[in-house]
């Protein structure tokens, strides 16, 4: 599998079967992905989804799917392509790659402040989850665990109790967009992870990741 980090939330998975864009968002860089099979989106917020956006980028991919979570239906309904909806417990099929949603809610941000649903996507199996905002834990062993790092809605601490708790091989560090220093707080989560699984991503450049 080769993972390239376009930004914030946003990323390019690379099966053997398939190219998946997952969260292409407004802090991202998703405008010359091509070859695209499948274009997953976790759930509305902006940081997540970029609708301006999502046209071009499906005009260049004729040949992807979009796939959101049942929250972000509306806003993409203008679109040119009709979306799939899909919901935790549905399984997805590109080229010879699985897409297994899983999930429900957003994460809490606070108190009152009401929640949208949210899709994580775990691929072939377990090959790599990306969990939007969530700390939902799958039911399989995770090699390759996308971990949200900043955001109003998480701890640091949080991060680490997730990575802990999934025992990924390796756990990326994503949603830093928004923070002035995103190695503060990657280096922080792999000082108090165990040793070795966290491993930041190089913006824009294409990592493999061998079984």
């Amino acid at each position: 599998m080769r993972l390239t980090h376009l930004g914030h939330a946003c990323f390019l998975v690379e099966t053997d079967d398939a190219r998946l864009l997952i969260d292409p968002g407004v802090l991202s860089e998703f405008g010359g992905v091509r070859g695209l099979d499948a274009v997953l989106v976790t759930h509305q917020h902006a940081d997540h989804v970029d609708v301006d956006g999502l046209e071009a980028l499906l005009a260049a991919n004729p040949g992807a799917a979009l796939v959101v979570d049942p929250d972000t239906a509306p806003a993409v309904a203008a679109l040119s392509i009709d979306a799939v909806v899909a919901s935790p417990g549905d399984r997805l099929t590109f080229g010879g790659s699985t897409v297994d949603v899983l999930g429900d809610l957003h994460a809490a941000v606070y108190g009152p402040v009401p929640g949208c649903t949210n899709n994580a996507y775990l691929v072939d199996g377990g090959a790599f989850l990306h969990p939007g905002d969530s700390w939902v834990r799958p039911e399989v062993p995770v090699d390759i665990l996308a971990v949200a790092i900043d955001g109003p809605w998480l701890r640091l601490a949080d991060a680490i109790d997730y990575v802990r708790a999934v025992a990924p091989r390796v756990a990326v560090p994503m949603h830093e967009g928004e923070t002035t220093d995103p190695a503060k707080y990657a280096g922080m989560l792999a000082a108090l992870s165990p040793d070795g699984v966290v491993r930041r991503l190089v913006q824009g450049e294409a990592a493999s990741f061998d079984g």
